[in-house]
Protein backbone atom coordinates (compact mmCIF):
# COMPACT_ATOMS: atom_id res chain seq x y z
CA UNK A 1 0.00 0.00 0.00
CA UNK A 2 2.72 2.51 0.73
CA UNK A 3 4.75 1.63 -2.62
CA UNK A 4 1.09 2.06 -4.29
CA UNK A 5 1.03 5.65 -2.34
CA UNK A 6 4.69 6.63 -3.40
CA UNK A 7 4.01 5.56 -6.92
CA UNK A 8 0.95 7.54 -7.35
CA UNK A 9 2.50 10.51 -5.83
CA UNK A 10 5.41 10.08 -8.36
CA UNK A 11 3.42 10.03 -11.74
CA UNK A 12 1.62 13.05 -9.95
CA UNK A 13 4.66 15.29 -9.71
CA UNK A 14 6.07 14.25 -12.95
CA UNK A 15 2.51 15.21 -14.71
CA UNK A 16 2.34 18.49 -12.61
CA UNK A 17 6.60 18.87 -13.91
CA UNK A 18 4.79 18.38 -17.46
CA UNK A 19 2.31 20.43 -17.65
CA UNK A 20 4.86 23.45 -16.45
CA UNK A 21 6.98 22.63 -19.46
CA UNK A 22 4.47 22.51 -21.50
CA UNK A 23 3.12 25.36 -20.41
CA UNK A 24 6.37 27.57 -19.90
CA UNK A 25 7.19 26.69 -23.80
CA UNK A 26 3.52 27.51 -25.36
CA UNK A 27 3.26 30.39 -22.72
CA UNK A 28 6.39 31.49 -20.94
CA UNK A 29 8.71 31.57 -24.68
CA UNK A 30 5.85 33.55 -25.97
CA UNK A 31 6.55 36.44 -23.21
CA UNK A 32 9.78 35.90 -23.70
CA UNK A 33 9.59 36.82 -27.35
CA UNK A 34 7.31 39.35 -26.75
CA UNK A 35 9.52 41.66 -24.86
CA UNK A 36 12.46 41.21 -27.17
CA UNK A 37 10.49 42.30 -29.76
CA UNK A 38 9.64 45.19 -27.97
CA UNK A 39 13.16 46.22 -27.78
CA UNK A 40 13.89 45.06 -31.40
CA UNK A 41 11.43 47.53 -32.55
CA UNK A 42 13.24 50.29 -31.02
CA UNK A 43 16.66 48.79 -32.40
CA UNK A 44 15.51 48.41 -35.94
CA UNK A 45 14.25 52.23 -36.35
CA UNK A 46 16.92 53.23 -34.89
CA UNK A 47 19.12 51.63 -37.61
CA UNK A 48 16.76 52.79 -39.88
CA UNK A 49 17.62 56.62 -39.10
CA UNK A 50 21.37 55.65 -38.68
CA UNK A 51 22.06 53.94 -41.93
CA UNK A 52 19.66 56.25 -44.15
CA UNK A 53 21.95 59.43 -42.31
CA UNK A 54 24.73 57.30 -43.05
CA UNK A 55 24.46 57.05 -46.54
CA UNK A 56 23.37 60.73 -47.27
CA UNK A 57 26.34 62.44 -45.97
CA UNK A 58 28.39 60.02 -47.99
CA UNK A 59 26.30 61.55 -50.74
CA UNK A 60 25.22 58.18 -51.92
CA UNK A 61 21.99 57.00 -50.82
CA UNK A 62 21.03 54.57 -51.86
CA UNK A 63 24.55 53.71 -52.79
CA UNK A 64 24.08 52.10 -56.01
CA UNK A 65 25.86 50.05 -58.63
CA UNK A 66 25.66 50.75 -62.05
CA UNK A 67 25.22 47.57 -64.20
CA UNK A 68 24.34 48.61 -67.58
CA UNK A 69 23.85 52.03 -68.86
CA UNK A 70 23.46 50.47 -72.54
CA UNK A 71 20.01 48.64 -71.55
CA UNK A 72 17.57 50.61 -73.49
CA UNK A 73 13.52 51.11 -73.61
CA UNK A 74 11.02 51.76 -76.71
CA UNK A 75 8.68 54.62 -76.33
CA UNK A 76 6.23 55.89 -79.16
CA UNK A 77 6.38 59.65 -80.06
CA UNK A 78 2.74 61.29 -79.47
CA UNK A 79 3.37 63.45 -82.75
CA UNK A 80 5.63 61.43 -84.97
CA UNK A 81 4.15 58.21 -84.20
CA UNK A 82 7.99 57.32 -84.16
CA UNK A 83 9.86 54.67 -82.76
CA UNK A 84 12.94 55.89 -80.44
CA UNK A 85 15.22 53.90 -78.18
CA UNK A 86 15.98 55.92 -74.28
CA UNK A 87 19.19 54.36 -72.66
CA UNK A 88 18.11 52.98 -69.27
CA UNK A 89 20.54 52.58 -66.40
CA UNK A 90 19.84 49.89 -64.76
CA UNK A 91 21.19 49.78 -61.03
CA UNK A 92 21.34 47.88 -57.83
CA UNK A 93 21.05 49.27 -54.67
CA UNK A 94 23.06 48.37 -52.04
CA UNK A 95 22.21 48.23 -47.97
CA UNK A 96 25.06 47.71 -45.25
CA UNK A 97 24.71 44.13 -43.63
CA UNK A 98 23.45 44.32 -40.07
CA UNK A 99 25.52 42.41 -37.43
CA UNK A 100 25.34 39.09 -35.84
CA UNK A 101 21.98 39.10 -33.75
CA UNK A 102 20.88 42.79 -34.70
CA UNK A 103 17.43 43.87 -35.70
CA UNK A 104 17.51 44.80 -39.35
CA UNK A 105 14.08 45.13 -41.00
CA UNK A 106 10.44 43.99 -40.76
CA UNK A 107 8.64 41.48 -42.28
CA UNK A 108 5.02 41.23 -42.69
CA UNK A 109 2.49 38.82 -43.89
CA UNK A 110 -1.30 40.45 -44.82
CA UNK A 111 -2.78 37.00 -45.05
CA UNK A 112 -1.64 35.98 -41.82
CA UNK A 113 -1.86 39.24 -39.56
CA UNK A 114 2.26 38.42 -39.37
CA UNK A 115 3.68 41.43 -38.28
CA UNK A 116 7.62 40.91 -36.78
CA UNK A 117 10.30 42.72 -36.42
CA UNK A 118 13.91 40.41 -38.34
CA UNK A 119 17.10 39.77 -36.91
CA UNK A 120 20.43 38.88 -38.23
CA UNK A 121 21.59 34.96 -37.25
CA UNK A 122 19.76 31.88 -37.36
CA UNK A 123 21.43 30.58 -34.19
CA UNK A 124 19.02 29.04 -30.76
CA UNK A 125 19.35 32.23 -29.03
CA UNK A 126 18.65 34.54 -32.03
CA UNK A 127 15.65 32.68 -32.95
CA UNK A 128 14.21 33.01 -29.94
CA UNK A 129 13.91 37.31 -30.37
CA UNK A 130 12.00 36.35 -34.01
CA UNK A 131 12.59 35.44 -37.09
CA UNK A 132 16.08 35.20 -38.57
CA UNK A 133 18.13 36.01 -41.14
CA UNK A 134 20.93 33.10 -42.92
CA UNK A 135 23.79 35.56 -42.90
CA UNK A 136 25.07 33.46 -45.78
CA UNK A 137 22.32 34.66 -47.94
CA UNK A 138 21.59 38.09 -49.47
CA UNK A 139 19.22 40.77 -47.58
CA UNK A 140 15.33 40.51 -48.70
CA UNK A 141 15.09 43.02 -51.49
CA UNK A 142 18.78 41.87 -52.38
CA UNK A 143 19.48 39.84 -55.63
CA UNK A 144 19.45 36.22 -54.74
CA UNK A 145 17.53 33.87 -52.63
CA UNK A 146 17.53 35.71 -48.73
CA UNK A 147 16.12 32.90 -46.62
CA UNK A 148 14.31 33.90 -43.15
CA UNK A 149 13.74 31.44 -40.22
CA UNK A 150 11.37 31.66 -37.53
CA UNK A 151 9.75 29.53 -34.91
CA UNK A 152 6.28 27.78 -35.65
CA UNK A 153 4.96 26.97 -32.19
CA UNK A 154 7.04 28.80 -29.36
CA UNK A 155 8.49 31.99 -28.60
CA UNK A 156 6.26 34.04 -30.42
CA UNK A 157 5.43 31.44 -32.93
CA UNK A 158 6.03 34.23 -35.98
CA UNK A 159 5.17 31.75 -38.79
CA UNK A 160 2.67 29.46 -37.25
CA UNK A 161 0.46 30.17 -39.92
CA UNK A 162 2.88 30.22 -42.99
CA UNK A 163 0.82 26.90 -44.62
CA UNK A 164 -2.06 29.10 -45.16
CA UNK A 165 0.01 31.37 -48.06
CA UNK A 166 -1.16 30.49 -51.23
CA UNK A 167 0.48 31.52 -54.95
CA UNK A 168 0.01 35.16 -54.82
CA UNK A 169 -0.12 36.04 -51.51
CA UNK A 170 2.26 38.93 -50.48
CA UNK A 171 5.37 39.12 -48.15
CA UNK A 172 6.69 42.57 -47.48
CA UNK A 173 9.32 43.08 -45.90
CA UNK A 174 11.25 47.14 -44.37
CA UNK A 175 14.19 47.46 -44.64
CA UNK A 176 16.74 50.93 -44.30
CA UNK A 177 16.41 51.18 -48.16
CA UNK A 178 13.03 51.01 -48.05
CA UNK A 179 9.91 48.76 -48.84
CA UNK A 180 10.53 45.87 -50.69
CA UNK A 181 7.25 43.28 -51.83
CA UNK A 182 7.11 39.70 -52.59
CA UNK A 183 4.50 37.32 -54.22
CA UNK A 184 4.47 34.10 -53.23
CA UNK A 185 5.23 31.34 -56.09
CA UNK A 186 5.60 27.84 -54.28
CA UNK A 187 4.43 26.52 -51.23
CA UNK A 188 6.88 23.24 -50.50
CA UNK A 189 7.43 20.31 -47.80
CA UNK A 190 10.90 19.11 -47.04
CA UNK A 191 12.91 17.23 -45.48
CA UNK A 192 15.51 18.94 -42.81
CA UNK A 193 18.69 18.02 -44.84
CA UNK A 194 17.26 19.56 -47.89
CA UNK A 195 19.27 22.41 -47.73
CA UNK A 196 19.00 23.26 -51.79
CA UNK A 197 16.09 25.85 -50.90
CA UNK A 198 18.84 28.05 -49.61
CA UNK A 199 20.33 27.85 -53.16
CA UNK A 200 20.86 31.21 -54.97
CA UNK A 201 18.05 32.31 -57.08
CA UNK A 202 17.88 34.69 -60.07
CA UNK A 203 15.81 37.62 -59.70
CA UNK A 204 15.39 38.79 -55.94
CA UNK A 205 13.25 36.33 -53.61
CA UNK A 206 12.48 35.47 -50.30
CA UNK A 207 12.35 32.05 -48.67
CA UNK A 208 10.85 31.36 -45.15
CA UNK A 209 11.68 28.21 -43.55
CA UNK A 210 9.80 26.72 -40.58
CA UNK A 211 9.03 22.94 -38.74
CA UNK A 212 6.26 21.27 -40.14
CA UNK A 213 4.16 19.60 -38.86
CA UNK A 214 3.26 22.00 -36.10
CA UNK A 215 5.26 20.42 -32.91
CA UNK A 216 7.24 18.55 -34.43
CA UNK A 217 11.02 18.91 -36.79
CA UNK A 218 10.23 16.15 -38.78
CA UNK A 219 9.97 18.40 -41.87
CA UNK A 220 10.38 21.52 -43.46
CA UNK A 221 8.00 23.82 -44.64
CA UNK A 222 9.18 26.06 -46.98
CA UNK A 223 7.80 29.52 -48.81
CA UNK A 224 9.42 31.00 -51.75
CA UNK A 225 8.16 34.60 -53.10
CA UNK A 226 9.70 36.64 -55.92
CA UNK A 227 10.47 40.55 -55.44
CA UNK A 228 7.44 42.23 -57.54
CA UNK A 229 8.23 45.92 -56.21
CA UNK A 230 10.61 47.72 -54.50
CA UNK A 231 14.01 49.48 -55.70
CA UNK A 232 15.98 46.72 -57.24
CA UNK A 233 12.73 45.11 -58.90
CA UNK A 234 14.82 46.79 -62.45
CA UNK A 235 17.68 45.17 -61.27
CA UNK A 236 16.49 41.41 -60.56
CA UNK A 237 14.05 41.96 -63.90
CA UNK A 238 17.19 42.74 -65.94
CA UNK A 239 19.14 40.14 -64.67
CA UNK A 240 16.43 37.55 -65.24
CA UNK A 241 16.04 38.67 -69.07
CA UNK A 242 19.68 38.42 -69.75
CA UNK A 243 19.30 35.03 -68.44
CA UNK A 244 16.67 34.13 -70.41
CA UNK A 245 17.53 35.71 -73.62
CA UNK A 246 18.49 33.31 -76.85
CA UNK A 247 22.15 33.52 -77.22
CA UNK A 248 22.87 34.37 -80.62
Amino acid sequence: MKTMRILGWTMIWAGGIILAFLAYQLVGTNLITSRAQDAAAVEVADRFVEVREQLEEQGDFPPITVVDESTTTTTTGAATGTIEDEPVAVVLYEEPVPGEGEAFGIISIPKIDLDHVMMEGVDRDTLKSGPGHMPWTPLPGQPGNAVISGHRTTYGAPFFDLDLLEPGDQIIVETALGEHVFAVREALIVLPTDVWVTNPKRGAWITLTTCNPRFSARERLVIQAELVEGPNLPYAQAVVEEFMEPMS
